[in-house]
């Protein structure tokens, strides 16, 4: 044996499942790929779905590893859609030109491969090595360091056993379509007339005439980064939100950027208000400096009471930017995801969106609930629409049983209502808290994701028609047909009584638990309805919990929060960098006879008991 080759690690080994989805692929060229096409590669796949903002971020991370690896890692995407709107195969072509997705993607509507890799959670990596054998599963984002050293070290086993094969990968870019916006994100009224609009795919600002077409400047330089500067210099990546912080100035939400921008509007020039360019983890500082703390996928900024308010889509929170004294810190949410109403500190958010700012309230569309709620000024949290995260569709009436479709947007109307972005709807829904009654407005909008009130007009942001539309309020309600959804994610099916929740994590290679200040693991457990859980809620350090399900109730959704903690295992490193793997699951059981009585769900590893 040649003494410089490596040593292979003994690893569990799966034989990969074909990938198949009725979709087809796309970045293909127009052509099928299967598993035996893709041999000699280490194929990372990537279970997604465009709602998700932990998978836009482990788009973002996976960017990283292609651009490193790029002769020896083919990154598959598998889009499995969550939302009903998410099985439309347009849809999923838009969402791969909108977050410029640059590696193969086969659209999965029926959730045929995601059920084959027994996946369970938006984001899954699943690595495949250039046998085609499963090696390692990931859950959540944040992964990408150790899917790199694995990466490394099958690249080092396979070129020696001559079965590693170098070379272009299967990507074939699409044609570019020429357009004035191109998804854009947001819209602002400016002082003057004109419209400001993020142009959220070309990484740009555009100011539109007031006629919402013709283009005055473009702001920014086209390239994706992070640069401060003039209009042809500055750099953002995918802005979304906009505020007018006073007459000359508008903060943008720098969203993938993780930062917040400031705009002068008579010389076009950009500077950062806060955030440092890094993606928010658990044990970041939560307050301070502006320039100086991490922010996490900013979406939208509203002004209210003299301070910046932030959807941190990204952590499922709202923060607060003072600009008097520049500094930025939480207002609202635990960082778990979900629908919890009460004090700030302790609600619950997923994924806020919009923010639209009232005398008394700040409403925002909190999109992966499906749900319009509002903080009142003295902080506490209530929902005025939607009832959780799996429970979705186009229903008018009252509040209490309409539903909303991933909304993105939300305007204050001048009567004290509000109109809602509905976005996945592809419609503008109206709420109006005095008679708790939801209306619609208009349809076949095509991903709205923001409107703006001009006169008595609402100027609309078509995302996914890439233009703005002009909407005449008041307005007869269109009558449509209600519809209730609930994710075609199946049910788990469970046996009655007994249940063992395991989450399986190992760390990755070169890594082990960082137990230097206690235990280096969490999980929280709760379940909607409450009643579902008889015994296992709460929190505690041990990855493992014996879960006791109620008799009387018949199915709920478990919701399980995991974090481990891991360091480089290196002696010879005074100061071991430090990771932390985390993962929130919403798991939709049914109890039936005959049922399982293990919930695996894989942190990071490979689940020993799996067949």
């Amino acid at each position: 044996m040649n003494a410089s080759a490596p040593t292979p690690r003994r690893r569990v080994r799966v034989r990969a499942p074909e990938l198949t989805g009725k979709g087809g692929w796309l970045n293909t060229g127009g052509q099928e790929l299967a598993l035996a096409d893709l041999r000699g590669k280490c194929v990372v796949v990537d279970f997604w779905t465009f709602c998700c903002v932990n998978c836009l971020h482990v788009l973002d991370e996976l960017r990283e590893l292609e651009e490193r690896h790029p002769e020896t890692v083919v990154v598959v995407g598998v889009h499995s859609p969550k939302f009903a709107h998410e099985a439309e195969h347009g849809a999923v072509v838009d969402a791969v030109e909108r977050y410029g997705v640059e590696h193969p993607v086969l659209d999965d509507p029926e959730l045929a491969t995601w059920k084959q890799y027994a996946v369970r959670a938006w984001p899954t990596l699943v690595v495949v090595d250039p046998e085609g054998y499963v090696v390692a599963q990931h859950a959540g984002e944040g992964h990408v360091h150790a899917i790199e050293r694995l990466v490394t070290e099958l690249e080092a086993e396979h070129e020696a056993k001559g079965t590693l094969r170098r070379g272009d990968g299967p990507y074939v870019a699409p044609e570019p379509v020429p357009t004035a916006l191109r998804f854009p994100g947001k819209a602002l009224l400016l002082p003057g007339g004109n419209f400001l609009v993020s142009d959220t795919t070309r990484h740009q600002l555009v100011e539109l005439e007031p006629d919402g077409e013709t283009v005055v400047r473009r702001i920014g330089s086209g390239a994706r980064g992070l640069v401060d500067g003039a209009p042809g210099t500055a750099a953002l990546n995918e802005p979304q939100g906009l505020a007018l912080l006073d007459a000359g100035s508008v903060v943008v939400a720098d969203t993938v950027n993780h930062a917040l921008r400031l705009l002068d509007l008579a010389t076009g020039e950009l500077t950062t208000l806060a955030g440092t360019g890094r993606q928010w983890m658990q044990g970041d500082a939560t307050s301070g400096p502006g320039r100086e703390v991490n922010l996490s996928s900013p979406w939208d900024v509203a002004v209210w009471h003299g301070r910046v308010w932030i959807a941190m889509a990204g952590i499922h929170q709202l923060w607060a930017y003072d600009p008097e004294d520049r500094t930025v810190g939480v207002s609202a949410g635990t960082t778990n995801e979900g629908l919890v109403d009460g004090p700030a500190a302790g609600a619950w958010f997923a994924q806020p969106s919009g923010l639209a700012a009232t005398a008394d309230r700040l409403w925002l569309a909190d999109s992966e609930t499906s749900a319009l709620r509002w903080v009142d000024r003295d902080g506490t949290v209530r929902t005025a629409v939607g009832t959780g995260l799996f429970d979705f569709g186009h229903r008018d009436g009252k509040a209490e049983q309409a539903l909303f479709q991933h909304p993105l947007g939300v305007t204050a109307l001048p009567d004290g209502s509000v109109a809602v972005s509905d976005t996945y709807n592809h419609a503008l829904r109206r709420y109006d808290p005095a008679t708790g009654e939801v209306t619609t407005l208009a349809t076949d909008l095509r991903e709205p994701s923001g409107a703006v009130l001009v006169g008595d007009d609402l100027v609309v942001v078509e995302s996914a028609r890439h233009r703005l539309t002009r909407i005449g309020l008041p307005e007869e309600a269109v009558r449509v047909e209600p519809v209730a959804h609930r994710t075609q994610r199946a049910a788990t099916e469970v046996a009655p009584g007994a249940l063992t929740l395991d989450v399986v994590f190992q760390a990755p290679p070169g890594q082990k638990l960082d137990t230097r200040y206690g235990p280096s693991t969490r999980l929280l457990v709760s379940a909607t309805p409450p009643e579902l859980l008889a015994e296992g809620e709460g929190a505690g350090t041990d990855l493992s919990r014996a879960l006791r399900l109620a008799p009387g109730v018949e199915q709920g959704v478990l919701h399980i929060s995991a974090m481990a903690a891991s360091c480089d295992d290196d002696p010879a490193n005074e100061y071991p960098a430090c990771h932390v793997h985390q993962q929130d699951w919403g798991v939709p059981v049914r109890v039936v006879a005959g049922g399982t009585g293990r919930l695996p769900l894989v942190l990071a590893g490979m689940d020993p008991q799996a067949g």
